[in-house]
């Protein structure tokens, strides 16, 4: 079964407290980028970019400046996350075959949880990536706050992969408030969600501290 990766990178540099666009900072030497797209290019895995109409000209650069040859399509992403991906998903031909999609921000994604979330999704219809909570929780609600079991919680990563004819028909609706990521948007189609363990290790980069973390992780 044909496998499609799409990488999404639409974020802005205002919560790393920086002009350029957080994908596109340097790590360990490179883009942030670059080191994302790395991680997905084994297994014949068809890489697709997301990027903003306007970015799409600078990553061009940038690939010519780092000798950036791993083969992927561009395409130009929406006004929010949900329109990205469906403009991905709409530049795939095939109606059959395995997608996962993932924050271009997510450069440590280990390709262990790349393959077993392909395998997964095609035994499961999807599998999406999680991690259990290190910390207590607690729910706040009008003023006042309780304790909660954080063991009957996750927290959700990505890739989030799924079978490639299913996500595109439950991606065939309006936009809503309640698509806080991909599998919320399988979900309101009805569908079961498969959950797959993560890695701690695979942060999302959003704050100069986590751009740390993960440069410190390259080090180590």
């Amino acid at each position: 079964m044909r496998k499609y990766a799409i990488i999404v990178a639409g974020g802005s540099g205002t919560r790393m407290l920086s002009e350029l666009p957080k994908q596109f900072l340097l790590l360990n030497g490179r883009p942030i980028l670059m080191h994302t797209i790395e991680a997905f290019n084994f297994d014949g895995i068809r890489i697709v970019l997301v990027l903003p109409e306007q970015q799409i000209q600078y990553w061009k650069t940038l690939c010519e400046k780092y000798s950036f040859r791993i083969l992927h399509n561009i395409i130009q992403g929406g006004e929010t996350r949900f329109n990205s991906v469906k403009n991905g998903l709409n530049s795939i031909e095939d109606k059959e075959g395995l997608v996962a999609i993932h924050d271009g921000v997510r450069p440590l994604i280990d390709r262990s949880i790349i393959s077993m979330s392909f395998t997964q999704a095609e035994s499961h219809g999807n599998a999406i990536t999680s991690v259990s909570l290190k910390d207590s929780l607690r729910e706040v609600s009008s003023g006042s706050n309780r304790s909660v079991d954080r063991a009957a919680f996750r927290l959700i990563q990505t890739p989030q992969t799924f079978q490639l004819d299913l996500i595109k028909t439950a991606f065939e609706v309006p936009f809503q408030p309640t698509f806080t990521d991909d599998a919320s948007v399988f979900e309101n189609s009805g569908k079961s969600i498969h959950l797959i363990d993560g890695d701690y290790r695979n942060i999302k980069i959003t704050t100069p501290e986590d751009l740390l973390v993960v440069e410190s992780f390259l080090v180590g």
